[in-house]
């Protein structure tokens, strides 16, 4: 499959690098920039009785420009190429495991705005970052990023008063346009985004109600009303950092269910000779019947990457993590190697039920000035939901503007 799509690819790099490079030359406020990023990944599912390898090739490009009277916009495209044996939603190759990242070429983004000293407002097809992307983020792992048609404003009353809204008409997800489920292609929505946050000192105190419907499916419409508070404060040879997190949501607009479920955050971190150790507790609310869920989010960053929770189960989950990262070696190219190692155990809400556990292993090392190399993986062991899994990532990723 990659030499059938090495031709649009170049077509696509063709399209985008001509007329930027033209446009640079008249205007210097505006820029190109691109994100190209190789991948294999190796997925062992024991409920398979073969894996999946997928090699695949992701081509970002985009025309960023901006005016000295606040104006702005993004013209962004993607096109990605795969090769290998895996189902990636799009191929119909059901009896291998998962990895959705299927070939094709889509704009990502498309908006036009405007930014002042204390107020911004972007109409279109964007990015949309909220937090720590648990209730709406853009699933950047994925080769196909999801996006949004929202208005999103932001509004600082005070330096340290931010406020945000955005309205979302429809998300684009990762599964991308040629994905056999209509509904994983993208969703029609009517869904408000409110968030305040305020810092003092190395302290955030946020609160938010995301108020989400679901256009085709209804009972995916929920409210989601929470706080979350972050901070640090400096020790003798480090620091100690805390995150704490609590939410509750429900049944909402369309939806013929009728539920509530509580979510709560609780991880403490200290860093000491530039190592950082943390504990966690995720808890994910759910009755048997029903449970907490975060379709907006980027849900790869949580609950292990092995991915096997990115539906909560029916009786919620408990994630109690252990982690450790840090940094080796000398600067290069402005960043130096980083690590992280992480240990989950998984428990259902509602029963005791003990789903399983699983190790999370990652190491990056800069090559260059925006160029970079992953190796990541997950390793999943089941006790009582889904099967064991491995997974395998290989990635060397390169960004630049100009």
């Amino acid at each position: 499959m990659l030499p059938r799509l090495a031709l649009p690819l170049s077509m696509l790099a063709g399209c985008c690098a001509v007329p930027f490079a033209v446009m640079a030359a008249d205007s210097p406020g505006i820029h190109v920039e691109w994100d190209l990023r190789l991948r294999h990944e190796q997925v062992d599912d024991a409920a398979f009785a073969a894996h999946a390898d997928a090699t695949t090739l992701r081509l970002r490009s985009g025309l960023r420009f901006s005016s000295e009277r606040g104006w702005n916009g993004l013209l962004e495209m993607e096109g990605i190429a795969a090769g290998g044996n895996f189902n990636s939603g799009a191929n119909g190759h059901g009896a291998r495991p998962q990895v959705i990242d299927p070939p094709g070429i889509e704009l990502n983004q498309l908006w036009l705005g405007w930014k002042g000293t204390r107020a911004n407002i972007a109409l279109g097809r964007q990015r949309l970052l909220f937090d720590n992307q648990r209730w709406v983020g853009n699933s950047g792992w994925r080769q196909n990023e999801q996006t949004f048609d929202a208005l999103a404003l932001e509004f600082a009353p005070r330096k340290e008063l931010s406020l945000r809204y955005a309205f979302l008409d429809r998300v684009h997800r990762v599964n991308g346009d040629g994905a056999r489920d209509p509904l994983a292609r993208e969703r029609a929505l009517s869904t408000h985004l409110l968030n305040a946050a305020w810092k003092h000192g190395k302290q955030q105190l946020a609160g938010y109600a995301y108020l989400h419907r679901d256009g085709d499916v209804a009972t995916a419409s929920t409210s989601t009303i929470g706080m979350r508070w972050t901070g640090s404060h400096p020790l003798s040879s480090g620091s100690l950092a805390w995150t704490l997190e609590a939410a509750r949501q429900r049944d909402h607009a369309n939806n013929p269910l009728r539920f509530s479920h509580a979510y709560w955050l609780a991880e403490p971190a200290i860093t000491w000779r530039g190592v950082t150790a943390r504990a966690g507790w995720e808890h994910l609310g759910g009755d048997g019947r029903h449970s907490l869920q975060a379709p907006l989010a980027t849900l790869h960053a949580f609950n292990g990457w092995a991915d096997k929770f990115l539906v909560t189960p029916a009786a919620g989950l408990d994630d109690r993590y252990l982690g450790l990262g840090g940094n080796l070696g000398r600067e290069r190219a402005g960043t130096r190697t980083a690590w992280q190692l992480a240990w989950h155990d998984y428990r259902a809400d509602r029963g005791g039920l003990r789903y399983g556990s699983e190790w999370n292993a990652s190491l990056t090392v800069p090559l260059a000035k925006g160029l970079g190399a992953t190796v990541k993986l997950a390793d999943y062991r089941a006790s009582a939901f889904a099967r064991d899994t491995r997974k395998l990532w290989l990635q060397v990723e390169y960004k630049g503007r100009r």
